[in-house]
């Protein structure tokens, strides 16, 4: 297969994943913490990024810095063509009719709350009801709280089994007259269950319900074809797929974002401006205010390439691999009790030992230079559903080893022994 890298350059993607090589385009897992090599296993929290995306960055602040769109000279021209450059590599990435359906925003929960509040407000009415699931970030709760609150909606919950698995059958029993919207997380940041998001799609347009997609998590872990899941919005984030911080994507059908109106105003969303009226642009600036994370969106463009030049079916097999081995690895340690069983998962473990907090397991794990992440993750309700206050959990990425794997559970056997 042949990957299009810009209109004129064609690469071709690698055929052997090599984890080493791999891990030497990360400069910041070569890096020691505490004396101790660094062991990354905080992906889900953000992930690490190669050379090629921060030298990419780096040289728009050294040869390109300009603000775009509105400027006739030459800095201006050539940031803008970068910019715009990696809309089409993400529209070509997510498989998008259109570059008019990319839209440019700070990341995930910016773009669910676009939704909420552009979408929500023109189309739901006092009593309309919206679903949401169990196992569901902050980020596509509280935008849905807020819209509900104010116009007197009902957001209405999916139930999960104990394993961490959405009842399918549930789910279609609560449409009625009344559900004007869905949605739910593609996977889970906590429980790493996968949802069959592409089946519960097609039960919600059945209904004539339109479905947004948090795919933060999904993007890095799979090929992600919004054409073929049929998704009326995806959103996912630059940081979370070995890119920038503060960019991220909504991907929106053309249909819904032309009948959208705006999400913020300021310069560059509009056409003409009096004192009487306002005139927008057209999509995808219509919802793109001020000047933008010009860097970042270039950043982002550069993460496209660097996923389009390895072979990511390898990488995803590879990966997968790993967590597999961390699943055996971290079942076999007595008091470990994971958090969501799933059948289908993406690399995500959730764990707690018995008798030590999550906080006091990440800290001394750290002692050993290994990074995880430990709280409620910005999942309270899913707390509360598997009656504990917090996880460690350890998530991983395509530049992970089994070595590192072993690593950590030596750290949890070293955690256990401080606790004795």
């Amino acid at each position: 297969m042949t990957v299009q890298r810009d209109m004129d350059i064609q690469v071709e993607p690698e055929k052997i994943f090599d984890v080493e090589r791999i891990r030497s385009e990360f400069p910041i897992l070569s890096q020691k913490v505490n004396g101790k090599p660094l062991v990354y296993l905080d992906n889900a929290a953000t992930s690490q990024k190669p050379q090629d995306v921060i030298d990419a960055m780096t040289r728009y602040y050294l040869e390109e810095n300009s603000n775009i769109h509105r400027g006739v000279h030459f800095l201006s021209d050539k940031a803008t063509q970068s910019y715009e450059a990696a809309r089409r590599k993400i529209q070509r990435f997510i498989n998008a009719a259109s570059h008019k359906e990319i839209i440019y925003v700070r990341g995930t929960t910016e773009a669910i709350n676009l939704v909420a509040q552009s979408y929500g407000r023109k189309n739901f009415r006092q009593g309309d009801e919206i679903l949401i699931s169990a196992m569901e970030h902050h980020s596509n709760i509280v935008p849905w709280q807020i819209l509900a609150e104010e116009k007197g909606l009902v957001l209405r919950v999916i139930p999960m089994n104990d394993r961490g698995e959405l009842f399918l059958d549930k789910y279609e029993a609560m449409f009625n007259e009344r559900t004007k919207f869905v949605s739910i997380v593609h996977v889970s940041n906590v429980l790493g269950t996968i949802n069959p998001v592409r089946a519960m799609i097609g039960i919600a347009h059945r209904h004539d319900v339109p479905v947004l997609i948090d795919g933060a998590q999904a993007v890095s872990h799979g090929r992600i074809d919004v054409r073929e899941l049929d998704c009326d919005f995806y959103a996912f984030s630059g940081h979370k797929m070995y890119g920038p911080t503060g960019v991220g994507i909504l991907y929106g059908k053309e249909k819904h974002l032309e009948s959208m109106p705006p999400y913020q105003g300021g310069g560059d969303m509009i056409r003409s401006v009096t004192y009487q009226k306002t005139t927008y642009n057209d999509l995808p600036y219509k919802f793109e205010a001020g000047t933008p994370n010009i860097a970042g969106g270039v950043g982002l463009g550069a993460t496209i390439d660097f996923l389009n030049r390895i072979d990511f079916d390898a990488a995803m097999a590879y990966e997968r691999e790993v967590f597999e081995y961390a699943s055996v690895a971290l079942a076999g340690v007595k008091g470990l009790r994971i958090i969501g069983t799933a059948k289908e998962k993406a690399s995500v473990h959730s764990f707690t030992l018995e008798g030590i907090h999550p906080h006091d397991i990440g800290t001394i794990l750290d002692d050993d230079g290994i990074a995880i992440r430990t709280g409620h993750h910005c999942a309270q309700p899913v707390m509360q559903c598997f009656n504990i206050p917090a996880t460690a959990r350890a998530s991983f990425a395509l530049y992970n080893t089994k070595e590192e794997v072993d690593a950590l559970v030596k750290g949890i056997y070293r955690v256990m022994e401080v606790f004795a």
